[in-house]
């Protein structure tokens, strides 16, 4: 009787659990329907103010703010924060999507739009849902996941084609290469999968294919 008393108090915190996840949804999307048009930028949270990736990362969103375009990333350090200090000193809109985490993921200060999400699904749809691109910087395991599931989701067409950009070809270029050697050799992916997303280091030329693209 008591083991019967521990599920049924599972399944009644999981159906609880709906309204939180269903909260979420609608303060992303009366929030952001109006970012249009906006980038998402995703990359490592752990560089730091001065390093390279930070510096690359904040040049190259100050550009893309300059051509027009918003900015959406997680809201945290890192690639995050370059990214959203690029965009808030442009003069667009620089949106901040943290996700609660009980280490690493604190939000940054330069974001003037921020939300903050518990569920890592609902945050992505928000990624997903209001950005023209993805530009993906070096990063980890959230970054690799980020990256991938626009890719999966766009090669299954249950979203539209968007520039997905990979920027940095001496990190991106290892991956590539084992996409092609186990994935591809092995009939697992299409050839034409490949041409989803684009591996560039120029960011002029970045910003430039995001307006060949991109009615703003």
């Amino acid at each position: 009787m008591e083991k019967q008393y521990v599920i049924d108090d599972i399944t009644l915190k999981d159906t609880w659990r709906l309204f939180h996840i269903m909260a979420e949804f609608v303060e992303g999307f009366e929030n952001l329907s109006d970012i249009h048009p906006a980038v998402s930028i995703f990359g490592s949270a752990r560089c730091k103010e001065g390093d390279p990736l930070y510096i690359r990362t904040y040049n190259l969103a100050k550009l893309v703010a300059k051509g027009g375009f918003n900015i959406i990333t997680g809201g945290g350090g890192g690639v995050m924060e370059a990214a959203n200090r690029a965009a808030a000193d442009g003069g667009v809109k620089s949106v901040g999507i943290n996700i609660e985490l009980p280490f690493e993921q604190k939000p940054n200060p330069f974001t003037n739009l921020k939300l903050s999400y518990r569920y890592f699904f609902v945050r992505k749809v928000m990624f997903l849902k209001y950005a023209v691109a993805y530009i993906v910087m070096p990063g980890g395991f959230g970054t690799l996941d980020e990256c991938f599931e626009a890719i999966t989701l766009i090669q299954t067409r249950k979203m539209r084609p968007f520039p997905v950009i990979l920027v940095d070809s001496s990190f991106w270029d290892k991956i590539i290469d084992w996409m092609k050697e186990s994935l591809l050799e092995q009939k697992l992916i299409s050839k034409e999968d490949l041409d989803i997303f684009k591996v560039m280091d120029d960011p002029e030329e970045i910003v430039s294919y995001l307006k060949r693209f991109i009615i703003l």
